[in-house]
C-alpha cells in the first residue's frame, strides 16, 4: 500500500469542430479538498485537450502522489499507458511515422514519472457524475468568438 497522498482526478477536452476552438478541464480530490481547473485555445484539437488536461493537473500537484485518474478518453489512456513507452523507445517516433501532440507526450512524460499513477476509463456521456461535471467544465472552457 502506498503512503503517498491520495488524489483522484477527473479529466476531459472538447471541441468546437476537430480542429477548432477547444477548452479542457481537471478536477482533483484529496480528502475533503477539491480543486477544479480549466482552459482553452483557440484553434487545436480534441485530443490536444485530452492530454492538456491530463498535464496541467498532474502540474497542480505540489508533491509525489498516489493518483487515479479518471478519463473518457482511449487515445489519452492508451497513450499513457502503452503506447507512450515505445514511442520514446523509438525517439518520440511511431510506427508509421511522426507523432502527432509529440511536445505535450514528453511533458506527460516528466510528470508521470513524479507519480504512481492509476489509470481508469470511464464511459464518455453515460451518466458518471464526475465525468458528465468535467465535461461541462471542458465544454463551458472553449473560446467563444470574439472572446481573447
Amino acid at each position: 500500500m502506498s503512503k503517498l497522498p491520495e488524489v483522484e482526478i477527473y479529466t476531459d477536452g472538447a471541441c468546437s469542430g476537430n480542429p477548432g476552438p477547444g477548452g479542457w478541464a481537471a478536477i482533483l480530490q484529496s480528502g475533503k479538498h477539491e480543486k477544479v481547473i480549466s482552459g482553452g485555445e483557440k484553434e487545436t484539437t480534441n485530443n490536444r485537450m485530452e492530454i492538456t488536461a491530463a498535464l496541467e493537473a498532474l502540474r497542480v500537484l505540489k508533491k509525489a502522489s498516489h493518483v487515479r485518474f479518471h478519463t473518457d478518453s482511449s487515445y489519452l489512456l492508451n497513450g499513457a499507458t502503452s503506447w507512450l513507452i515505445d514511442w520514446k523507445k523509438r525517439d518520440w517516433k511511431r510506427k508509421q511515422g511522426s507523432l502527432q501532440n509529440v511536445d505535450l507526450w514528453k511533458e506527460m512524460d516528466i510528470e508521470l514519472a513524479k507519480h504512481e499513477v492509476e489509470w481508469l476509463w470511464v464511459k464518455g456521456h453515460a451518466g458518471n457524475p464526475m465525468n458528465e461535471r468535467v465535461d461541462e467544465l471542458a465544454r463551458a472552457a472553449i473560446p467563444r468568438p470574439g472572446s481573447r
